[in-house]
């Protein structure tokens, strides 16, 4: 099992909201209306983590370890939440996101494949560790700059949380959980040519309600996160490129081999394809004789 270790590793970093948090260093001066907006909004969109432990636990009702990792990964999700709305509660209590506020993001998920749902919330902690160094470069107050890079660390730890379940899969199902990576990772390295940044937050997960079936949807600003990464936090190509980056080397960590582009990856999910493709064949179609 990997929930004992994960859970020992991931609570000798765990961080204290009363201790470690420099409330006293606020400098109110240094916070503009703009910046405590998009507080508010993170703080919600963190609140999420209810419904996708809910997806979680549903899709892995035969992987109980997973299922007890998620017990660790939704505390730390949630107390992002809860610091970002202490934060607003200390110093811009106007803009306190309310209870219904927060509700309105937790809706059901459609089912989908296990494996693509991990691989697509790794991409997530690799995406939301550099959206929050950049929103800590971004923030000129001390204390919000502190809470954004504490929060930016704990995202990067789910993510090594994620990679190990990953290879955990690949040692047990092989090529299976090759493909269903390098499917999702080629989706979710490939931001560059879609409209608009790929992130779990943001993407469709319940047909019934589309089009109004992401979490970004059910903010009380939808367009926020766009304005947000373009204008606001400016998540740049070079920053684009770190989000690729680490998803491509992690890829090439775990398959043994290396990609330096969406496109070697795209091409050995191809490859991958066709090789379990043919041995389907093979194993339905009647020996001669």
């Amino acid at each position: 099992m990997l929930y004992p270790e994960l859970f020992a590793s991931l609570e000798k970093a765990r961080w204290s909201m009363q201790d470690d948090i420099p409330w006293d260093s606020f400098e109110g001066s240094m916070l503009s209306d703009e910046q405590a907006r998009t507080i508010k909004l993170n703080a919600i969109t963190e609140w999420s983590a209810l419904p996708a432990t809910e997806m979680f636990l549903r899709d892995n009702r035969d992987d109980s370890d997973f299922s007890a990792f998620m017990s660790v990964w939704f505390y730390e999700e949630q107390k992002h939440a809860l610091v970002l709305m202490e934060y607003l509660r200390r110093f811009r209590p106007d803009l306190l996101p309310t209870e219904s506020e927060l509700h309105a993001v937790r809706f059901e998920f459609d089912p989908a494949p296990a494996l693509e749902t991990l691989m697509l919330h790794f991409c997530g902690e690799v995406r939301l560790t550099q959206w929050y160094r950049r929103a800590a470069d971004w923030h000129t107050e001390p204390v919000i700059k502190h809470i954004y890079k504490t929060l930016s660390q704990d995202e990067a730890r789910h993510g090594g949380a994620y990679l190990k379940y990953m290879k955990r899969a690949i040692e047990r199902l092989g090529d299976e959980a090759r493909l269903s990576f390098a499917k999702i990772g080629v989706l979710m390295a490939s931001s560059s040519r879609s409209s608009k940044p790929l992130h779990p937050t943001n993407l469709h997960v319940n047909q019934a309600m589309f089009p109004n079936d992401t979490i970004q949807s059910k903010l009380p600003d939808p367009t926020w996160l766009e304005r947000w990464l373009d204008t606001q936090i400016k998540f740049d190509s070079d920053w684009e490129a770190r989000v690729v980056g680490g998803i491509l080397r992690n890829l090439s960590s775990l398959f043994d081999t290396t990609f330096e582009t969406v496109t070697q990856l795209n091409l050995y999910r191809k490859s991958l394809q066709r090789q379990i493709s043919s041995i389907s064949l093979e194993s339905v179609v009647p020996s001669a004789g």
